[in-house]
Protein backbone atom coordinates (compact mmCIF):
# COMPACT_ATOMS: atom_id res chain seq x y z
CA UNK A 1 0.00 0.00 0.00
CA UNK A 2 1.56 3.68 -0.27
CA UNK A 3 1.96 5.59 2.61
CA UNK A 4 0.86 9.06 0.95
CA UNK A 5 -0.23 9.89 -2.64
CA UNK A 6 0.56 13.10 -4.37
CA UNK A 7 -1.31 14.35 -6.94
CA UNK A 8 -0.58 17.23 -9.00
CA UNK A 9 -3.01 18.19 -10.98
CA UNK A 10 -7.21 17.47 -10.01
CA UNK A 11 -8.48 17.09 -13.55
CA UNK A 12 -9.97 14.05 -15.05
CA UNK A 13 -7.19 11.72 -15.33
CA UNK A 14 -5.77 12.58 -11.80
CA UNK A 15 -9.04 11.86 -10.08
CA UNK A 16 -9.45 8.92 -12.29
CA UNK A 17 -5.88 7.26 -10.63
CA UNK A 18 -6.82 8.16 -7.26
CA UNK A 19 -10.68 6.81 -7.81
CA UNK A 20 -8.83 3.54 -8.96
CA UNK A 21 -6.43 3.80 -5.70
CA UNK A 22 -8.75 3.98 -3.16
CA UNK A 23 -11.59 1.46 -4.40
CA UNK A 24 -8.66 -1.02 -4.97
CA UNK A 25 -7.19 -0.06 -1.63
CA UNK A 26 -3.67 1.13 -3.12
CA UNK A 27 -3.89 3.93 -0.68
CA UNK A 28 -6.01 5.34 1.92
CA UNK A 29 -8.16 8.26 0.67
CA UNK A 30 -7.00 10.22 4.14
CA UNK A 31 -3.64 9.75 2.70
CA UNK A 32 -3.85 11.16 -0.49
CA UNK A 33 -3.35 14.94 -0.91
CA UNK A 34 -4.28 16.57 -4.47
CA UNK A 35 -2.96 19.84 -5.85
CA UNK A 36 -5.63 21.98 -8.06
CA UNK A 37 -5.81 26.06 -8.31
CA UNK A 38 -9.55 25.66 -9.20
CA UNK A 39 -11.51 26.07 -6.09
CA UNK A 40 -14.94 24.21 -7.79
CA UNK A 41 -12.34 21.29 -8.39
CA UNK A 42 -11.11 21.22 -5.14
CA UNK A 43 -14.27 20.97 -3.55
CA UNK A 44 -15.58 18.45 -5.76
CA UNK A 45 -12.65 16.20 -5.03
CA UNK A 46 -12.80 16.28 -1.52
CA UNK A 47 -16.65 16.01 -1.12
CA UNK A 48 -16.22 12.88 -3.78
CA UNK A 49 -13.27 11.01 -2.77
CA UNK A 50 -12.58 12.35 0.95
CA UNK A 51 -9.05 13.07 -0.57
CA UNK A 52 -6.76 16.40 1.18
CA UNK A 53 -6.80 19.01 -1.39
CA UNK A 54 -4.62 21.97 -1.89
CA UNK A 55 -3.52 24.93 -3.92
CA UNK A 56 -0.07 25.07 -3.21
CA UNK A 57 1.45 22.03 -5.04
CA UNK A 58 4.88 21.89 -2.98
CA UNK A 59 3.00 21.51 -0.05
CA UNK A 60 1.01 18.51 -1.53
CA UNK A 61 4.07 16.54 -2.56
CA UNK A 62 6.06 17.45 0.83
CA UNK A 63 6.44 14.18 2.63
CA UNK A 64 4.72 12.34 -0.02
CA UNK A 65 6.42 8.57 -1.30
CA UNK A 66 4.47 8.52 -4.56
CA UNK A 67 4.26 11.49 -6.45
CA UNK A 68 1.65 11.63 -9.35
CA UNK A 69 2.20 14.67 -11.71
CA UNK A 70 -1.29 14.95 -14.16
CA UNK A 71 -0.76 18.79 -15.35
CA UNK A 72 -0.72 19.24 -18.89
CA UNK A 73 2.31 18.86 -20.87
CA UNK A 74 2.16 22.79 -21.52
CA UNK A 75 2.49 23.31 -17.85
CA UNK A 76 5.88 21.42 -17.73
CA UNK A 77 7.82 23.94 -17.56
CA UNK A 78 6.02 26.40 -15.13
CA UNK A 79 4.80 23.82 -12.50
CA UNK A 80 7.82 21.07 -11.99
CA UNK A 81 10.85 23.01 -11.27
CA UNK A 82 8.81 24.43 -8.19
CA UNK A 83 8.21 20.87 -6.65
CA UNK A 84 12.34 20.31 -6.03
CA UNK A 85 12.64 22.14 -2.63
CA UNK A 86 9.98 20.01 -1.52
CA UNK A 87 10.05 16.20 -3.22
CA UNK A 88 11.94 13.91 -1.00
CA UNK A 89 14.64 12.00 -3.28
CA UNK A 90 13.40 9.11 -2.63
CA UNK A 91 9.74 9.68 -3.57
CA UNK A 92 8.99 7.82 -6.79
CA UNK A 93 7.50 10.62 -9.41
CA UNK A 94 4.49 8.97 -11.91
CA UNK A 95 4.08 10.90 -14.59
CA UNK A 96 0.99 10.59 -16.57
CA UNK A 97 1.65 13.58 -18.87
CA UNK A 98 1.52 12.54 -22.36
CA UNK A 99 4.85 13.46 -24.44
CA UNK A 100 6.74 14.45 -21.85
CA UNK A 101 9.68 12.39 -21.52
CA UNK A 102 12.01 11.06 -18.51
CA UNK A 103 14.64 13.55 -19.55
CA UNK A 104 12.90 16.67 -19.02
CA UNK A 105 11.20 15.68 -15.88
CA UNK A 106 13.90 14.23 -14.17
CA UNK A 107 15.77 17.43 -15.35
CA UNK A 108 13.04 19.72 -14.35
CA UNK A 109 12.86 18.13 -10.86
CA UNK A 110 16.42 17.35 -10.26
CA UNK A 111 14.69 13.92 -9.40
CA UNK A 112 15.73 10.12 -10.70
CA UNK A 113 13.28 7.92 -9.17
CA UNK A 114 10.41 8.03 -12.23
CA UNK A 115 8.35 6.36 -13.69
CA UNK A 116 6.39 7.44 -17.33
CA UNK A 117 2.61 5.94 -18.18
CA UNK A 118 0.19 6.63 -20.38
CA UNK A 119 -3.24 5.40 -19.24
CA UNK A 120 -6.65 6.92 -20.36
CA UNK A 121 -9.94 7.91 -19.28
CA UNK A 122 -11.10 4.53 -18.84
CA UNK A 123 -9.68 4.28 -15.62
CA UNK A 124 -12.76 6.18 -14.12
CA UNK A 125 -14.50 2.89 -14.70
CA UNK A 126 -11.14 0.55 -13.83
CA UNK A 127 -10.97 -0.29 -17.43
CA UNK A 128 -8.12 1.23 -18.89
CA UNK A 129 -5.04 0.24 -20.49
CA UNK A 130 -1.58 1.36 -19.17
CA UNK A 131 1.67 1.11 -20.84
CA UNK A 132 4.29 2.46 -18.52
CA UNK A 133 7.80 2.26 -17.96
CA UNK A 134 10.61 3.13 -15.45
CA UNK A 135 13.53 4.84 -14.74
CA UNK A 136 16.91 2.50 -13.64
CA UNK A 137 17.06 4.10 -10.37
CA UNK A 138 13.87 3.28 -9.54
CA UNK A 139 13.57 0.13 -6.91
CA UNK A 140 11.60 -2.69 -7.44
CA UNK A 141 9.48 -1.85 -4.61
CA UNK A 142 8.68 1.40 -6.24
CA UNK A 143 7.81 -0.45 -9.41
CA UNK A 144 5.49 -3.12 -7.69
CA UNK A 145 3.61 0.02 -6.36
CA UNK A 146 3.70 1.82 -9.69
CA UNK A 147 2.46 -1.63 -10.90
CA UNK A 148 -0.40 -1.76 -8.13
CA UNK A 149 -1.81 1.53 -9.18
CA UNK A 150 -1.72 0.70 -12.57
CA UNK A 151 -3.75 -2.39 -11.97
CA UNK A 152 -6.23 -0.98 -10.28
CA UNK A 153 -7.13 1.09 -13.15
CA UNK A 154 -7.41 -1.70 -15.71
CA UNK A 155 -4.72 -3.62 -17.88
CA UNK A 156 -1.20 -2.61 -17.14
CA UNK A 157 1.93 -3.13 -19.62
CA UNK A 158 5.69 -2.73 -18.90
CA UNK A 159 7.89 -1.83 -21.27
CA UNK A 160 11.60 -1.28 -21.52
CA UNK A 161 12.05 1.82 -23.35
CA UNK A 162 10.07 4.82 -23.35
CA UNK A 163 9.56 5.55 -27.03
CA UNK A 164 6.82 3.43 -26.82
CA UNK A 165 4.79 5.75 -24.41
CA UNK A 166 4.44 8.14 -27.09
CA UNK A 167 3.00 4.94 -29.25
CA UNK A 168 0.59 4.13 -26.89
CA UNK A 169 -0.10 7.36 -26.79
CA UNK A 170 -1.67 7.52 -29.73
CA UNK A 171 -3.54 3.87 -29.18
CA UNK A 172 -4.78 3.49 -25.53
CA UNK A 173 -4.94 7.21 -24.51
CA UNK A 174 -6.71 8.37 -27.38
CA UNK A 175 -8.33 5.38 -28.62
CA UNK A 176 -11.41 6.05 -26.20
CA UNK A 177 -11.94 8.99 -28.28
CA UNK A 178 -12.13 7.44 -31.67
CA UNK A 179 -13.94 4.35 -29.90
CA UNK A 180 -16.89 7.23 -28.88
CA UNK A 181 -17.02 8.44 -32.00
CA UNK A 182 -17.20 4.88 -34.05
CA UNK A 183 -20.56 4.77 -31.81
CA UNK A 184 -22.03 7.47 -32.03
CA UNK A 185 -21.43 7.00 -35.60
CA UNK A 186 -23.19 3.33 -35.40
CA UNK A 187 -25.73 5.22 -33.05
CA UNK A 188 -26.93 7.56 -35.69
CA UNK A 189 -27.00 4.81 -38.79
CA UNK A 190 -29.55 2.89 -36.46
CA UNK A 191 -31.60 5.73 -35.97
CA UNK A 192 -31.00 6.63 -39.89
CA UNK A 193 -32.57 3.21 -40.95
CA UNK A 194 -35.55 3.89 -37.89
CA UNK A 195 -34.68 2.85 -34.77
CA UNK A 196 -35.43 4.99 -31.97
CA UNK A 197 -32.38 6.60 -30.71
CA UNK A 198 -32.52 4.88 -26.89
CA UNK A 199 -33.08 1.84 -28.22
CA UNK A 200 -30.11 2.16 -31.52
CA UNK A 201 -27.78 3.19 -28.37
CA UNK A 202 -28.32 0.19 -26.42
CA UNK A 203 -28.08 -1.65 -29.03
CA UNK A 204 -24.83 -1.02 -30.29
CA UNK A 205 -23.11 -0.31 -26.96
CA UNK A 206 -23.64 -3.93 -26.28
CA UNK A 207 -22.49 -5.32 -29.48
CA UNK A 208 -19.31 -3.06 -29.06
CA UNK A 209 -18.89 -4.30 -25.89
CA UNK A 210 -20.01 -8.16 -26.81
CA UNK A 211 -17.53 -8.11 -29.95
CA UNK A 212 -14.17 -6.24 -27.58
CA UNK A 213 -15.19 -9.49 -25.23
CA UNK A 214 -15.07 -12.09 -28.02
CA UNK A 215 -11.48 -10.64 -29.07
CA UNK A 216 -9.90 -10.46 -26.29
CA UNK A 217 -11.56 -13.72 -25.12
CA UNK A 218 -11.05 -15.96 -28.32
CA UNK A 219 -7.72 -16.91 -29.97
CA UNK A 220 -9.03 -16.71 -33.11
CA UNK A 221 -7.40 -13.91 -36.09
CA UNK A 222 -9.72 -10.52 -36.08
CA UNK A 223 -10.46 -11.37 -39.83
CA UNK A 224 -11.25 -14.96 -38.68
CA UNK A 225 -14.26 -13.57 -36.36
CA UNK A 226 -15.11 -11.30 -38.65
CA UNK A 227 -15.72 -14.28 -41.23
CA UNK A 228 -17.72 -16.17 -38.27
CA UNK A 229 -20.69 -13.70 -38.86
CA UNK A 230 -20.01 -12.60 -42.89
CA UNK A 231 -22.37 -15.02 -44.70
CA UNK A 232 -21.88 -14.56 -48.84
CA UNK A 233 -24.26 -12.25 -50.41
CA UNK A 234 -25.33 -11.52 -46.57
CA UNK A 235 -26.44 -8.13 -44.97
CA UNK A 236 -22.90 -7.76 -43.04
CA UNK A 237 -20.80 -8.69 -46.54
CA UNK A 238 -23.00 -5.63 -47.82
CA UNK A 239 -22.27 -3.22 -44.98
CA UNK A 240 -18.47 -4.52 -44.69
CA UNK A 241 -17.70 -3.44 -48.35
CA UNK A 242 -19.47 -0.23 -47.78
CA UNK A 243 -16.73 1.02 -44.90
CA UNK A 244 -13.80 -0.33 -46.99
CA UNK A 245 -15.37 1.76 -50.16
CA UNK A 246 -15.64 4.65 -47.70
CA UNK A 247 -11.66 4.47 -46.58
CA UNK A 248 -12.75 3.60 -42.74
CA UNK A 249 -9.84 1.35 -42.23
CA UNK A 250 -7.16 3.99 -43.49
CA UNK A 251 -8.78 6.41 -41.76
CA UNK A 252 -8.42 4.62 -38.44
CA UNK A 253 -4.91 3.79 -39.28
CA UNK A 254 -4.73 7.78 -40.14
CA UNK A 255 -6.26 8.75 -36.59
CA UNK A 256 -3.54 6.80 -35.11
CA UNK A 257 -0.28 7.95 -36.95
CA UNK A 258 -1.48 11.41 -36.47
CA UNK A 259 -2.01 10.85 -32.92
CA UNK A 260 1.41 9.76 -32.79
CA UNK A 261 2.85 12.59 -34.41
CA UNK A 262 1.20 14.96 -32.07
CA UNK A 263 2.79 13.26 -28.97
CA UNK A 264 6.08 13.88 -30.32
CA UNK A 265 5.34 17.36 -30.95
CA UNK A 266 4.37 17.35 -27.58
CA UNK A 267 7.51 16.46 -26.14
CA UNK A 268 9.43 19.21 -28.09
CA UNK A 269 10.71 22.27 -26.44
CA UNK A 270 9.43 24.96 -28.56
CA UNK A 271 6.01 23.71 -28.56
CA UNK A 272 3.23 26.04 -27.82
CA UNK A 273 0.89 22.84 -27.50
CA UNK A 274 -1.61 24.35 -29.97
Amino acid sequence: MIRKLAVVGGGAMGEALLAAAIAQDVCNAKAITVGEPVASRRAHLRETHGVGVDVDNEKVVADADVAILAVKPQQVQEALPPLQAALSQDALVISIMAGVPLSTIGSLLNHRRLVRAMPSILATIGEAATVWTASAETTAEQRAQAQALFQAAGLELAVPDEHYLDMATAVNGSGPGFVFLLLEALIDGAVRVGLPRDTAAALIIQTVKGSALMAQNQEQHLAELRNLVTSPGGTTAEGLQALEQGGVRAALQDAVMAAYRRSQELAAPETDGH
